[in-house]
């Protein structure tokens, strides 16, 4: 059976997609031919990268498999929802008072964990969620179905990749909090009362080296049985619901 495509609105054609990234219309995601050349392929990859939009580079069979209309090597995913530059969020979350806590999703892939991740971060006083453009979930009905609506009203942020956003954080005084199965300090032990980012990893591959590298500690959620690992969206909202008792519940 034939994989079913996310319903996102769609753009094929060089200039359709071209012209969308001029005018500054919100892209989930390019696909372009791996043998595309020539000045609007160019034009398009810069802009791509200005915006922050995640680039495929496919065979011309995945491009027929999602539009039967004439592409010329280019086809792009609209977006169902807005994107924000982390740097103006970070100030946003500051300005209003608030003591910033968001989530960096390093790896994640899977639509329904991203959307159940959303809808427990804003619940628990997340004000936004990281997203790298490589190696990460397109954000799709679907995954705003699973977020309860929770993906449409807590802020979005795409990054070129984790260290970049790991770097910016931490030049805004930001901890950087990795979790991991053996990370030294348990969840509980760690202060969220301050300025905040939790790093949640990939199901099957964890947090990346680049983290392991630069987060300011690795924390653990403590098991009672022995069990390879919780699934990531249950992790997550454990940890979210940890920095909401330090810092709303607890006198």
């Amino acid at each position: 059976m034939k994989p079913r495509q996310p319903s996102l609105p769609l753009l094929a054609g060089r200039k359709p997609v071209l012209e969308a990234l001029e005018q500054g219309v919100t892209i989930e995601k390019i696909f372009l031919l791996r043998t595309a050349s020539g000045d609007d392929i160019g034009k398009i990859k810069q802009l791509a990268r200005q915006h922050n939009v995640p680039v495929s580079q496919v065979p011309a069979p995945k491009l027929d498999g999602l539009t039967r209309v004439q592409h010329q090597g280019v086809v792009a995913w609209g977006s169902l929802l807005n994107y924000i530059d982390l740097q103006a969020a970070i100030s946003h979350v500051v300005e209003q008072g608030k003591t910033p806590l968001f989530l960096l999703l390093d790896g994640i892939t899977d639509v329904r964990n991203v959307g159940a991740i959303a809808r427990s971060a804003l619940c628990c006083g997340a004000q936004g969620l990281i997203l790298p453009t490589s190696h990460a979930a397109s954000l799709t009905e679907e995954a705003i179905k699973t977020s309860a609506g929770a993906l449409r009203k807590i802020m979005l942020c795409r990054i070129p990749s984790v260290p970049q956003a790991i770097d910016i954080l931490k030049l805004n005084g930001i901890q950087v909090l990795g979790t991991q199965m053996k990370g030294s300090i348990p969840v509980y032990e760690c202060d969220f009362t301050i300025p905040t980012a939790v790093v949640m990893g990939a199901e099957d591959t964890g947090i990346s080296k680049d983290v392991l590298k630069r987060a300011d500690y690795l924390i653990r959620i403590p098991m009672a049985a022995d069990f390879d690992s919780l699934n990531v969206s249950v992790a997550a909202g454990m940890v979210m619901y940890e920095a909401i008792r330090q810092r709303v519940l607890t006198p």
